[in-house]
């Protein structure tokens, strides 16, 4: 991408690129069986070591190069990718979101995460398992679509420097 095509730097349009916006990989609270182990296993004392080694499993693993997972969004569309290479298993366009939310009864403060329901037409069409930080990537993905999709903007009154007086 030749930079001099950009009109801000690091903004490039849909029609001219596909750009990453932000990237993130699920934690250990996608894996619920060991998830619910290593949570029980680290109330004690003693068995919070065993805990930590279940846990390590399911979080180095996500790094592996056949279990890689993560959950990508760019100005075009939000993608699960797994794999060293990043193959797109499942995607939505962002002009088919309609919503984003978090999934009844997936918070887990244990472990800072949530599921996330993309929601298109009233249907979940997509979700994400075991988001960190859910509310700032559920954020991120609405105002990418209200920033790359014609028609989704919300219009706001004009308000005009005078009237502030």
């Amino acid at each position: 991408m030749d930079i001099r095509l950009q009109a801000v730097t690091g903004v490039i349009s849909p029609e001219t690129a596909e750009a990453k916006i932000r990237e993130i990989y699920p934690s250990v609270a996608r894996a619920g069986g060991i998830a619910s182990l290593g949570k029980a296993l680290t109330r004690t004392i003693l068995l919070a070591p065993l805990a930590w080694l279940v846990m390590s499993v399911a979080y180095f693993g996500k790094l592996l190069p056949l279990f890689m997972t993560r959950y990508t969004l760019t100005n075009r569309r939000l993608m699960i990718r797994k794999g060293w290479a990043g193959t797109p298993s499942r995607e939505i366009p962002l002009a088919q979101i309609d919503d984003v939310r978090l999934a009844a009864g997936s918070r887990d403060d244990f472990f800072r995460s949530a599921d996330l329901e993309i929601v298109n037409q009233g249907r979940v069409a997509l979700t994400l398992h075991g988001v960190p930080d859910p509310e700032s990537f559920r954020h991120a993905i609405l105002q990418a679509c209200t920033a790359w999709v014609p028609g989704k903007a919300k219009s706001l009154p004009f308000i005009a420097a005078s009237a502030g007086k």
